[in-house]
């Protein structure tokens, strides 16, 4: 097969795997849960292994004790953040008001002092508004409509999960050397090393990104609930939850918990320290907990990162944002290995002279 046709194999082999994962989006996520967990544990199963268990007995094991520790982490965290939760709730009303009081008078008096015209443009602005509004609202009732989806989602997620990983974790090692005896003959050796190019990248990243977002889960939770901020351990852990995303976690959490500080306090100390509490957090995070933990060499540009969890998302929605690190690993990788070989190639260094 010469290797236009082998490019064209590849494209309409990937295109239709793109078209095929766009269509089943919708029952995707349980699968790609448990080939996560399957993934990240399928070290611990080679360890014990390694020390004379059988494999389904390690696996059993394995996810046992995982998925015991995840559910009575969320036994002993869900009273207290449902208690956060339900006072946020409560807050909201007066913070709308708050606003409303505050900065009703300022808009009366900008308006008065508007130019007619203006006033013109502003209502037909308003009428365009009211229609776009109903037809959200139009849109929301029919995703409540299927909200039993949404409930055989999650009842899916809880019980195919762990069926899937379990699985996936015994048979790991055959799939893979399945997988490694269906690659083309001559590039294999080429697609290997980079099939461990990128099991190291998102090895590293995860690795390394999930001990900096329990760090930060942890610095937020405590200090702001240390200062004595209504709903601070849910701001804190939900902030560090989400400081995956470059400088998003952290611009969130300070939006949201100053404020929520400015609604709670009447002096500005209190209000200072939360906001100093997110900044110490981002620097802590920017030249401390990423350069050491996660380090340059994983390769992955927080612009990328970014790019990759909105497009994960826009695409495939939550399934896509789980997919979108991963992917956007893989990318790279074969992004870098691609500018190497053109690096070597005749296109860059140019033929010799006719």
């Amino acid at each position: 097969m010469s290797y236009e046709r082998q490019a064209i194999f590849w494209v309409i082999g990937f295109a239709l795997t793109m078209v095929l994962l766009n269509l089943l989006s919708g029952i995707l996520l349980p699968f790609v849960a448990g080939m996560a967990v399957a993934y990240f544990l399928d070290p611990v199963a080679d360890w014990l292994e390694e020390r004379q268990l059988s494999r389904t007995i390690a696996t059993t094991i394995i996810l046992l004790t995982f998925f015991l520790l995840m559910a009575l982490l969320m036994t002993l965290l869900f009273p207290l953040l449902q208690r956060q939760v339900v006072d946020l709730f409560h807050m909201i009303p007066g913070i709308i008001e708050t606003i409303r009081a505050e900065t009703l008078p300022w808009i009366e008096q900008t308006i008065a002092d508007l130019p007619p015209e203006t006033m013109e443009d502003i209502r037909n602005a308003a009428k365009e508004f009211a229609g776009n509004a109903v037809n959200w609202f139009t849109g929301l009732v029919g995703n409540l409509w299927k909200s039993g989806m949404a409930f055989f989602n999650l009842l899916s997620l809880i019980v195919i999960t762990p069926v899937v990983a379990f699985y996936l974790l015994r048979d790991w090692d055959l799939i893979t050397a399945k997988i490694n005896n269906w690659l083309p003959r001559r590039p294999a050796p080429i697609i290997r090393a980079q099939f461990i190019e990128i099991d190291r990248t998102l090895a590293a990243f995860v690795r390394g990104q999930s001990i900096v977002c329990l760090v930060l889960a942890l610095l937020y939770g405590i200090g702001l609930t240390i200062v004595g901020l209504k709903s601070g351990l849910l701001v804190g852990l939900g902030t560090g939850l989400i400081s995956f995303i470059p400088y998003v976690g952290a611009a969130t959490g300070l939006i949201v918990g100053v404020g929520i500080a400015l609604f709670q306090f009447n002096e500005w100390l209190p209000i200072i320290i939360v906001a100093c509490i997110f900044l110490t957090g981002q620097t802590l995070e920017s030249y401390f907990l990423t350069p050491r933990l996660v380090g340059d060499r994983v390769g992955l540009h927080p612009v990328w990162i970014i790019f990759a969890l909105l497009a994960g998302g826009a695409l495939f929605g939550f399934t896509g944002v789980l997919l979108a690190v991963p992917v956007a690993a893989v990318i790279g990788v074969l992004i870098r290995f691609a500018i190497d070989r053109y690096l070597e190639s005749v296109l860059f260094h140019g033929g010799p002279d006719e």
